[in-house]
């Protein structure tokens, strides 16, 4: 799912700007556009960019920001295990999607029932969201990472054991979804400590998102040589490893810091987060931006069975459908990451958010398979869109609000996209497949054009919450 430099005027051609705030005690001030590339390797502070490290005493900065590159993140020791840390749990997830796939239907037959491990993916988010997404701000963040992980580890290991239960394993599935988004609010708040709130905190964002959508396009054809080699059971005890190497990596590999903000009792903690999240009107339209086009562009994924037996393409051509977006947006997100600087990202932003469902529109009408990848690849490439919002949003919000905020987009990411599946999948009982797709990509391009007008006028206007 979610960014501008803080002391830029609006410009009514160039996007959204955040106009400067006056200094008040106590706030803090914007973070860091852009590092240069020669020779800093940390945020060296905020409020101003860093100098060159070759400049002379007293010489005055670049006059603009360039980007810095990914590579200026992976130089973040701290960021380096969270990377490697959010590979292996991810690989773990996708593996065992497919493992308990498989397992479900071998022990019981059922369609439904296996197909409940994709679903309870998604749906308990919206819980864990909700009423645990306090945990994120009142703990210190290390120890939730690393408990989180041993949740999971606990679940995945219950689900390897010999005679396990079809209604266990699904509880298992379903208490690993409960957990995660309270991780991944965490993880995403702890990258604000590590590469400060700024473009660094955008490009590793980026990186994150970027090895999930690799994993889509690996991780189940690992998934399934590994299923060639073991039981299903012994691929979920794989999962089981992978998630204890990742809370291994965590507890060893990042600083201990303190919890955000203090708090009562947990759940009423929680909702507080969630009301003071949506009553903030911007951090509520860029909430609801960032959920938007996501909600839409899973349709051509949920119906690319259908789609692809419409079209008499035949079942390889499902794997080609379900890859075509992931690799649209990984592509799209390395050369905007790479190669645009922070206000050129913020300027796409939401010309890409409000117009990336239009290629849907083509699909209905589209005379072969390829065209139909083509234009599915260029809706994915504009998922770039996200680095732009997404330091809009953390600039937006306050600092002891951070976890409970991250933790909220990452549930209602999930959940909305859960709906976006059930929706395009019940269309598709009265439509043809092709026709709900077009149709997703009309009504979508409708909605994301009105928010991004909203979401315009609200950055614009400047009135996020001061930052503590």
């Amino acid at each position: 799912m979610p960014d501008e430099n803080a002391a830029r005027p609006a410009h009514p051609a160039a996007g959204p700007r955040r106009p400067a705030a006056p200094r008040t005690a106590g706030a803090r001030p914007a973070a860091v556009d852009a590092l240069p590339d020669a020779g800093v390797d940390t945020v060296v502070g905020v409020g101003a960019a860093a100098p060159d490290a070759g400049a002379a005493p007293g010489a005055s900065a670049p006059p603009g920001p360039e980007p810095t590159g990914y590579r200026r993140v992976f130089a973040v020791r701290e960021f380096r295990v969270l990377f490697t840390a959010h590979a292996l749990s991810l690989l773990g997830v996708v593996v065992s999607e497919i493992a308990l796939t498989v397992l479900v239907y071998g022990l019981t037959g059922s369609p439904l029932l296996s197909s409940l491990v994709f679903a309870l993916g998604f749906l308990p988010y919206l819980v864990g969201g909700t009423l645990l997404s306090g945990i994120a701000d009142r703990h210190p963040p290390r120890r939730v990472l690393v408990v989180c992980d041993l949740m999971c580890a606990v679940c995945a290991a219950v689900m390897a054991l010999p005679g396990t239960p079809v209604a266990v394993l699904l509880a298992m599935r379903c208490l690993i979804a409960v957990v995660a988004p309270v991780f991944t609010g965490t993880r995403t708040a702890t990258l604000t400590d590590v590469l400060g709130d700024g473009d660094l905190f955008v490009l590793g964002r980026s990186l994150l998102r970027i090895v999930s959508q690799s994993a889509v396009l690996t991780g189940f054809g690992l998934g399934g040589v590994l299923l060639t080699v073991v039981s299903p059971r012994q691929a979920v005890a794989v999962t089981a490893c992978s998630f204890l190497s990742s809370a291994l990596l965590l507890r060893l590999g990042t600083r201990r810091r303190p919890a955000r903000a203090r708090g009562g009792p947990l759940m009423r903690y929680s909702l507080q987060g969630f009301r003071q999240v949506f009553a903030d009107r911007r951090i509520r339209v860029l909430l609801l931006m960032l959920w938007a086009p996501p909600m839409f562009v899973v349709a051509p994924e949920a119906l690319a069975a259908a789609y692809a037996d419409e079209i008499g393409a035949g079942t390889a051509a499902v794997g080609l459908l379900m890859c075509a977006m992931p690799v649209g947006t990984i592509a799209a997100e390395l050369y905007a990451g790479s190669l645009l600087s922070p206000s050129a990202r913020s300027r796409i932003a939401l010309p890409l958010a409000a117009c990336g469902l239009l290629p849907l529109l083509f699909v209905p009408w589209a005379p072969g398979l390829g065209w139909v990848l083509l234009a599915l690849v260029s809706a994915g490439a504009a998922g770039a869109y996200t680095l732009g919002l997404d330091r809009w949003f953390v600039e937006a919000v306050p600092r002891e609000l951070q976890g409970r905020a991250m933790t909220v987009q990452t549930a209602g990411l999930m959940t909305i996209q859960g709906v976006g599946m059930a929706l395009a999948g019940a269309a598709a009982e009265f439509w043809p497949a092709g026709a709900v797709i077009g149709g997703a990509g009309a009504v979508g391009t409708v909605c994301c054009v009105l928010l991004a007008l909203r979401c315009r006028r609200a950055v614009a206007s400047g009135d996020a919450p001061a930052r503590h």
